[in-house]
């Protein structure tokens, strides 16, 4: 694992750090990056490789108002594998 201390630097009222050439190479971050809070410290991701809970999922598909229909059908033609 590669470790680097990096320093915070202003940037209007707020605050922010560099992100290191070779760190944005090796994660493959773009233009944006998604910040999480956790316990131990903050993770940055690459919002490409975001994968969503169930619950999210099941969210974000109630949201999208799409005819789910047709999914009984193709359920039901797999009945036969056990």
């Amino acid at each position: 694992m590669n470790i680097k201390t990096l320093k915070l630097v202003r940037i209007g009222n707020s605050r922010g750090v560099r992100i290191p050439r070779e760190f944005i190479e090796s994660y493959h971050f773009g233009d944006e990056v998604v910040c999480e809070q956790k316990p131990e410290g903050i993770l940055l991701k690459n919002p490409s490789n975001i994968k969503l809970s169930m619950e999210d999922t099941f969210k974000s598909m109630a949201q999208e108002n799409e005819d789910w229909s047709d999914f009984a059908e193709i359920n039901n033609d797999f009945s036969c594998i056990e």
